[in-house]
């Protein structure tokens, strides 16, 4: 069965699926165009498992062509917006997508990119008007075989890697999501991260397969207290975000202050929210439920999170594998990890929501997807209750003098600091200690808040070989599309003369990166 027949079969007609400050798209609506655009490109001679690119702002647009792709047997293959030309023509020819189509704001810059790779740009404008008649010969799908989409991450080398995810993987992945939160047609969640991400994709996967709404803004990054308006205007019952998100939201807006009185649950994912940070928006707000999730493109979104009402007794905890997935955490030999006792091991995932592999990329496929298995290069430990514990990304760890440190939990304790809000700490190269650990801090405007400061808070927490060497004020981190952080341009900057402070304010450089931290 074809995965766009699950995701549209629940609304009612007349109620809205997607909602703008503009407009409303209705369910009967969305599914009058996701039809005429499966019909419109099969007429085009597209054939099944062709791929098909979208350049376009999350949109009843972007919503009606990712579900028109999929529903007439072609694979979308969602595009960040940010990066640039170069960057995005690579990407058109690694998947070797037949033709892309661009919303009307961002259609000139498609054609641009897409001239590059010698593929076909058209606008949302030459898509024509809906039939009534809807589409028509739509070929069979093998669930498991078949693919829906392509999503982009990062491999080891950096370099884009297109993640092969099949109709089943959606499917699997969204009803367990749906599933441990209890989502329903009542539902309405605040949409600020883009649908190119995996993240912002599963929340059109999970609420337009229970009948409920997507409420999309895009201004988060430069008007967050306008996002926190219209969750109150459109009486959301739910905010996703990655860590930023929250952090920016808590330390620099009115959010802890205000009242949402519909709100019952929040979502994150995309990396750690420092616990000081999740001890906030639990204080602010005690009847929303808060659900923390963790994930890999990989794993079409979800692989794992923590109940609500575990979070007190597991704090720091991933929690356990989805329903249909096995987490197991393995050391270097293959053998589990033994729970309670403390040691360190990949995290290893299995189950119907794991992806195919990278498309036509044999090598780093061997690297990462094994005897049906997904290693993730995340290592953690176990509990005696089976609860897992995320430790550090591989590539992420900081050896110090023969010493391991993880730099979530030196990030963990600077983010204690009420002025700060946000951190990231990487390891820069050291003659003597080999590596030696220096942190990036985003104060709070006007804060008064001094390096020393932190060092010395640092000092009381930690053990002197976890304190960092070296102290950098930012007056904004540089992000990706997703909004995580990018250490490898904070490592390129390490490598430039040391700045005393404050920095002057970087601009979002996921445009010039072809970096795509998804992982």
């Amino acid at each position: 069965m074809n995965v766009v027949e699950q995701i549209l079969s629940r609304g009612e007609a007349a109620a809205p699926a997607v909602l703008t400050q503009n407009s409303i798209c209705t369910y009967g609506e969305l599914r009058q165009r996701v039809n005429y655009i499966a019909a419109w490109l099969l007429k085009r001679g597209h054939s099944k498992g062709a791929r098909i690119g979208i350049f376009a702002e999350n949109s009843a647009f972007f919503v009606a062509v990712y579900l028109g792709i999929i529903r007439a047997g072609l694979v979308a293959v969602p595009l960040p917006t940010e990066l640039g030309a170069e960057s995005l023509a690579k990407m058109a020819l690694v998947s070797g997508m037949s033709e892309v189509l661009a919303s009307t704001r961002l259609a000139k810059r498609a054609r641009d990119w897409a001239g590059l790779a010698g593929i076909p740009a058209l606008s949302e404008t030459e898509l024509g008007t809906p039939a009534p008649d809807g589409a028509k010969s739509l070929p069979e799908i093998e669930p498991r075989q078949d693919l829906a989409s392509l999503m982009f991450t990062s491999g080891s080398t950096g370099s884009p890697k297109a993640v092969m995810i099949t109709h089943r993987n959606i499917e699997c992945n969204a009803q367990d999501i749906i599933g441990y939160m209890g989502l329903s047609a009542a539902d309405r969640v605040m949409v600020v991260l883009p649908f190119f991400y995996c993240f912002g994709l599963s929340l059109l996967h999970t609420h337009l397969m229970t009948g409920a709404a997507l409420v999309l803004n895009n201004a988060f990054k430069l008007f967050p207290e306008q996002v926190l308006e219209e969750m109150r205007g459109q009486n959301c019952t739910g905010l996703a975000g990655v860590p930023s998100t929250y952090q920016i939201l808590l330390r620099k807006t009115r959010f802890p202050t205000l009242t949402f009185p519909g709100l019952r649950w929040f979502q994150q994912a995309g990396g750690k929210l420092p616990d000081a940070c999740i001890r906030e928006l639990r204080s602010s707000f005690p009847h929303v439920r808060f659900f923390l999730m963790y994930g890999q493109t990989e794993g079409t979104s979800r692989l794992s999170y923590l109940p609500p009402e575990r979070l007190q007794e597991k704090f720091g905890s991933i929690g356990k594998g989805l329903s249909s997935t096995r987490l197991e955490v393995l050391k270097g030999d293959g053998a589990p990890v033994v729970p309670g006792s403390g040691e360190i091991g990949e995290i290893v995932a299995s189950g119907e929501n794991i992806g195919q592999g990278y498309w036509n990329d044999p090598v780093e496929t061997a690297v990462f997807f094994k005897n049906g298995k997904l290693h993730t290069g995340d290592l953690a430990r176990v509990d005696d209750d089976g609860f897992i514990f995320f430790v550090e990304r591989t590539r992420d760890m900081i050896k110090v003098g023969g010493n391991r440190v993880s730099s979530r939990e030196v990030e963990g304790v600077i983010a204690e600091i009420q002025d700060v809000v946000e951190v990231a700490v990487i390891g820069v190269a050291h003659d003597l200690l080999g590596e030696a650990i220096k942190a990036f801090v985003v104060p709070r405007r006007n804060s008064g808040l001094r390096p020393d400061a932190i060092l010395t808070h640092c000092r009381n927490r930690l053990p002197a070989f976890k304190v960092p060497h070296e102290i950098n004020f930012l007056e904004a981190m540089p992000y990706n599309s997703a909004g995580k952080i990018l250490k490898p341009k904070l490592r390129e900057m390490a490598k430039a003369p040391t700045i005393e402070e404050p920095m002057p304010v970087l601009a979002n450089v996921a445009g010039a990166s072809a970096l795509i931290e998804a992982r």
